[in-house]
This record gives structure tokens, sequence and C-alpha cells, in this order.
């Protein structure tokens, strides 16, 4: 079973350590770059990416939401992991230390940190964490389209969402799709699929994927909205079964500080950690 010190341990290597796909995004941004102000922002990122690195210390001061998607072969105590999710996230708050980012709705009083869970059944027994700050999840939406509006209509609607949220999510982003019904499956697939590294194509709607990117970044929001070649790094879709009156897109903002870890226990016992 994944301990606590394992949780913690992956917890602290996504919000200090930036994957190295998504560093060499921002490099190659920063080298096609022509936008003085563009160019300055991703020097600015890369600095801070060097910095946490070396420092270990978090990236951003919004140390997110840490959202986990837990896969169990079934040999798993869920119970036993909720607790052992809990307990690693507010041992990471205080040791990390990770801002606490759980404000309770009713009273305004901070909480800690309150870990989002989401389990399934597959053929593994892994954790995937996806570390989501605030700005980027305020530029998450739900659209639901009918049958005919089809893929067309998903492109359409993706470049007017993100049109209309500018900087807001702290560009360059990486964007995140699920198609599905009901809503709540719509959504989940588009936060999964930014598990997904930069440059990783869909198999079947790759070239989509690649369509909205070009669209994306003509609309030259650039990072922080000041202009720009680069708004995306990346556009990720993962697509589920849906009702046939039903064709609901989820969109899942991730900002340039794209965070993220995955701990594994293999047969023997071992286990892994990795971006």
């Amino acid at each position: 079973m994944i301990k606590v010190e394992d949780i913690v341990e992956a917890l602290k290597l996504a919000v200090t350590n930036l994957p190295e796909d998504v560093v060499l995004a921002l490099k190659n941004a920063y080298e096609r770059e022509e936008h003085e102000i563009a160019k300055y922002n991703l020097e600015i990122m890369l600095r801070a990416v060097e910095t946490s690195k070396k420092k270990k210390v978090p990236l951003c001061q919004d140390t997110g939401t840490p959202i986990f998607f837990v896969e169990t072969d079934g040999t798993w105590n869920v119970r036993e992991i909720y607790k052992t999710i809990f307990e690693a996230v507010k041992r990471a708050t205080d040791e990390i230390p990770l801002r606490p980012n759980a404000i309770s709705l009713l009273t305004g009083k901070a909480i800690g940190n309150i870990p989002e869970i989401h389990v399934e059944l597959g053929e593994r027994n892994r954790i995937s964490i996806l570390i989501k700050g605030g700005g980027s999840e305020n530029c998450s939406a739900l659209y639901p389209l009918t049958p005919g509006d089809w893929f067309e209509g998903v492109k359409e609607k993706i470049i007017s969402h993100i049109s209309s949220c500018g900087g807001k999510p702290c560009p360059p982003i990486i964007i995140g799709i699920g198609i599905a019904s009901p809503a709540e499956k719509a959504m989940i697939l588009a936060k999964k699929s930014l598990l997904r590294k930069i440059g990783e194509r869909h198999e079947k709607l790759g070239w989509l994927e690649e369509e909205i990117l070009e669209k994306v970044n003509s609309l030259s929001i650039g990072p922080m909205g000041l202009g720009g070649k680069t708004t995306a790094l990346d556009v990720k879709i993962e697509v589920g079964e849906r009702h046939p009156a039903s064709f609901i897109v989820g969109i899942a903002i991730q900002c340039w500080a794209h965070r993220r870890a995955f701990i594994e226990e293999k047969e023997d016992g071992e286990v892994m950690i990795w971006q």
C-alpha cells in the first residue's frame, strides 16, 4: 500500500519541479517569440522554474487544489487510500509548505487544504496528481452542445471561450477538453486529459487538438495576456460515451505552471514516483 510519505514526496515534486516536457515547451515558445513583452514574460517564467527546482520551494504562491485520480485493480482498500491521501495533504501543507487554499464558503475561514479525489477500477494501482491553481480553475466551463454541432462546434466554442478568458488563467495555458455525458463525466475527462505530456496526441482526435491549438494561438493573447505568439502550449482531448441527445463539452484550463506527479505501486510492492 502506498504510504503517506510517498504522497508527500509526490506533492513536493509536483509543486517544486515543473515537468521536463512543460519546461521544453516554454523554452520553445521563448525561442519562437518576437514580441518583446511576451519574450520577457517567458524569460521570467523560466527563471522561476530554475529557482523553484534549485531551492525546492513552490513554483507559484498559489499551490493550488490537489486533485487525485486513483486507479486501482481492486487490491487497494479504498477507505485506507482516502485516509492516506487526506493525511498526506495535511502533512504536505505544513512541511513543503502548501498555502491553505480551502476556505469555508459560509464563514470565509481557511480550513487547510482539501484534496479532490476520484477513484476508478482499472488494471493497475496508480495515483495521478494534478495541481490546479485558482486562476486557471476560474476559466473552467461546461457547454451543452447538440450532436449536430459535432467537432466544428467544439472548435468554435473553445476559441470563443479562450478569447473571453484573456489573461485570467495565466497563459500560456494547456487546454483540457472532455466530450461525453452526463456533464460531470465531461469535466472529469477534461481534467484527466491534462495528465498527458505536452505534444502527446489523441489517437483519433489529434488533428482536432492541433487545429484548436493553432486557432487559439492566432488570438495573440500571449503570455500573461499581454500579447505574443503563444497563448497555449497544448490542447488535450478525451472522449467518452454520450446520451444520443447530448454532446456536452467540458473545458479545463491549466496555467503555464502545469504541475503534476504520478505514484504507482508495482506487483512486487515497489513504489515509483515520477512526472
